[in-house]
């Protein structure tokens, strides 16, 4: 291969669109990802949601990337023919006591400019009849969308810019020089004056191979969803989300349309027993070990004790998804819900056992590594694919 200024590793939705960026600005790009498709992973598993941005503290990463990336997006989609739909979301109360909170979330989709409106019981059932609550946030601006199929349009746009983008390519071994830095991998060998760390799940590994240390510790933790048979979808119009506890980087098991029509559930969220791992039985000794005796795991787990073993209940019983469900849409119940696929998202936790809740994107020299990158990482990928190349550009 011929040496390219910048080599990114992996091939999800933020590589590829990194790739784009870059080579669409006249670099020579290399992109390496390790499995056969591209969109594999967080990319491929994800609800297809365009956030907006209500959650995030103002002035984040997250808060200001994700504002911008629901614009960004929308336009992409818009000019490149993806299939996608600006249809608002609802995150609802179903008890007095989440008003306040609901409050929150107004001030700071207010303060990140997502346009939004607090509604009452009666005005929520304008937009949901069948949602249960004591009073509502609408988010205008949240979308659905086909993330893989988004990835696939980078992709193809990046190769006819020059990029190379390589399947397959599992990297072993990264030397980073005075003047260079030099990745190993399936293929070979390939040399570039920049590394950019767009691995996702193996980020952090990544990051060490690379010869520094990382802010953060990957821990996965599985997403697991249903859905609603078919002739039960007419139960939501939309997207229907419950207020989120905001102490957990979750936002709790809610109510998506998707793009084809179907509408998916979920998900939980438990601890993978491997990086990559979308079943209970996929287990990887390795990864579960590493995660068990990493002490800001141990001390987020000590923590959260009462909080897991209710989502590993939940993974295990269908009655108690759908009593989940039904808080927010009661006339669901366990009848109406088939098992759908999984995701693995990787949360960043720091050693003090404080989960990271901004984007965290580490600078070495000629590196930069996205160390933390979940929801709502798809939406904002342009974005962090801006600030990447004008970082190298620096």
């Amino acid at each position: 291969m011929a040496s390219p200024d910048v080599i990114i590793i992996g091939g999800g939705i933020v590589g590829l669109a990194t790739a784009e960026r870059l080579s669409r600005e006249g670099r020579s790009v290399t992109l390496l990802e390790k499995e056969s498709t591209w969109a594999a992973h967080q990319t491929g598993h994800n609800s297809g949601v365009i956030h907006a941005g209500p959650y995030y503290k103002p002035g984040s990463l997250k808060a200001t990337m994700c504002t911008a990336g629901n614009r960004s997006m929308v336009e992409f989609a818009r000019e490149h023919g993806i299939a996608h739909e600006v249809c608002g979301k609802l995150i609802v109360a179903t008890e007095e006591k989440e008003l306040p909170r609901l409050q929150t979330l107004f001030e700071r989709a207010t303060a990140n400019g997502a346009p939004s409106r607090l509604l009452d019981a009666a005005e929520a059932r304008e937009y949901e009849p069948h949602v249960h609550t004591v009073g509502a946030l609408r988010v205008e601006s949240t979308g659905i969308i086909d993330y893989a199929a988004v990835s696939r349009k980078l992709a193809e746009l990046a190769q006819s810019n020059g990029a190379e983008l390589v399947l397959g390519a599992e990297v072993s071994a990264i030397e980073s020089r005075p003047d260079e830095v030099v990745v190993t991998h399936t293929h070979g060998e390939t040399r570039g004056a920049w590394l950019i760390n767009c691995a996702g799940l193996q980020s952090d590994r990544v990051a060490t191979m690379a010869g520094v240390t990382p802010e953060a510790r990957i821990v996965p933790f599985r997403g697991e969803y249903y859905e609603l048979v078919p002739e039960r979808r007419e139960l939501v119009k939309g997207l229907i989300y419950p207020v989120p506890d905001p102490d957990l980087p979750f936002l709790g098991v809610h109510l998506t349309r998707m793009i084809d029509g179907s509408v998916h559930a979920g998900p939980n969220a438990v601890m993978a027993l491997a990086r990559e791992g979308y079943r209970w039985t996929d287990i990887n000794v390795a990864d579960t070990a590493s995660t068990l005796v990493y002490p800001g795991f141990l001390r987020l787990a000590s923590r959260n004790v009462v909080t897991g073993a209710k989502e590993i209940l939940r993974s295990f019983s269908q009655r108690l998804f759908a009593d989940s469900l039904a808080r927010l849409v009661p006339e669901v119940s366990t009848k109406d819900i088939v098992r759908a696929g999984s995701g693995v998202r990787a949360q960043a936790i720091l050693r003090d056992g404080t989960l990271a809740d901004d984007f965290i994107i580490q600078r070495a020299p000629r590196q930069v590594h996205v160390l933390n990158a979940p929801s709502p990482a798809a939406t904002s990928s342009l974005e962090i694919a801006k600030h990447i190349a004008a970082t190298v550009a620096a």
